[in-house]
């Protein structure tokens, strides 16, 4: 007999909730350019952008569209009358100060706000401007990020130590037999392991080494600094097209020590805003070229960089009425991204139809992507693949 094939390894949970509507926040220092960003990445001025800290109390919110080539492609072969290309919420969130874990500044309601989001922005403040104010009196990057780090840990911190004095209580009157009071253990003991990763190591909740189970607890907790961190670093337009500034080197090492593998991306607010002054694609790219010809903008760059972050992919509907990129979540099976387009569409699923964008782009028409056979039946156990182009069947 043929040996038996090896199961497949059951994919490790991750931290965070599981969904194909997931938010990036934008949090850092007041006036560090926050809800400048914001308004560039919104192509609107709806965050209130000000001279003064809490400017922004109320979060502010923008679907940004994720800019894509293999969408652009589509719609150039399809033609559509209707084009949705994928989109990444993004929240302006108040400005965090020291203090912000014991309330100082509305830091309690601010945090909330942070907490709820799945994905964190931070931006940090590089550049020097006289008629711009700092909270804390002058420019001090690596300072500005040890504070909301320690911010958003002393908040976990505090969260945590109440859910294990809660946890504690609970088992503490539960037996040892059953497994409900083995699992109230476990999630005990997971919790513990977070408190001493927070309070004993100084790490943020994202870099410890977790078991599945361990995760599953986690999510429950909905910590700060278990949530994704790119820190994006605002630059003045002088030092971001030069690519030079004393406070990136420092910046890196802090990141580095700190908080390894995360994500750094530098951008100038005051460039970006200036290019959408222009008033269009052609106008920003006559400008950039006139400022170097290795000099882009960083809005693209941002967006994408969240939308990975968040673990987000895509896949695609096509044809002449609409071509349309879909928003799930990596490692979702064929009907929860069908029930993304409709619930019903994953209540009564019963297959999809799929072939790849990369075939589509090397044969170059569908007709002759099924004749080379690259098109597929596709069931309940499939998990979709980013560039997946797909057509769902379902019951009545």
């Amino acid at each position: 007999m043929p040996p038996k094939k090896a199961a497949a390894p059951a994919e490790k949970a991750r931290l965070g909730k599981v969904s194909n509507n997931l938010k990036m926040g934008i949090v850092g220092m007041p006036n560090v350019g926050k809800s400048s960003l914001f308004n560039v990445l919104a192509k609107a001025d709806l965050g209130k952008a000000a001279n003064f800290p809490y400017a922004t109390i109320d979060p502010e919110e923008s679907r940004v569209a994720v800019p894509d080539e293999r969408f652009t492609w589509l719609c150039d072969l399809y033609k559509p009358k209707n084009e949705v290309p994928a989109f990444l919420t993004c929240i302006d969130i108040a400005g965090l100060t020291a203090g912000a874990s014991t309330g100082a500044g509305l830091g309690n309601a601010f945090l909330s706000h942070v907490r709820a989001v799945d994905g964190i922005f931070q931006v940090v403040r590089a550049f020097a401007d006289d008629e711009i104010i700092h909270v804390e009196g002058d420019v001090d990057p690596c300072r500005d990020m040890k504070i909301i780090s320690n911010e958003l840990r002393l908040k976990d911190i505090e969260w945590t130590e109440k859910m294990v004095e809660n946890s504690r209580k609970i088992v503490k009157s539960a037996g040892s037999v059953s497994l409900e009071d083995k699992k109230k253990k476990e999630e005990l003991a997971a919790m513990e392991k977070v408190l001493h990763l927070l309070s004993e190591e100084d790490k943020d909740v994202r870099k410890g080494d977790w078991t599945s189970k361990e995760i599953d607890v986690i999510n429950g907790m909905q910590l700060l600094t278990a949530k994704p961190v790119i820190y994006l670093v605002n630059l003045s337009e002088t030092d971001y097209v030069r690519k030079k500034n004393k406070w990136l080197p420092k910046i890196k090492e802090w990141i580095d020590k700190n908080n390894p593998g995360d994500q750094l991306i530098p951008f100038s607010v005051a460039l970006e805003e200036r290019l959408m002054a222009l008033g269009g694609p052609d106008k920003e790219a006559e400008e950039l070229k006139k400022l170097g010809d290795n000099v882009t903008g960083s809005l693209g760059k941002i967006i994408k960089s969240g939308y990975d972050a968040l673990q987000l992919i895509k896949y695609y509907t096509v044809g002449e009425p609409e071509t349309r990129a879909w928003t799930i979540q990596k490692g979702i099976k064929a009907p929860q991204a069908a029930g993304v387009i409709h619930s019903d569409f994953e209540n009564k699923f019963i297959c999809g139809m799929k072939f790849s964008y990369d075939d589509l782009k090397e044969f170059g028409n569908e007709s002759r992507v099924q004749a080379a056979g690259k098109v597929s039946q596709i069931g309940k156990t499939y998990t979709m693949v980013d560039g997946d182009i797909v057509t769902w069947k379902c019951g009545q």
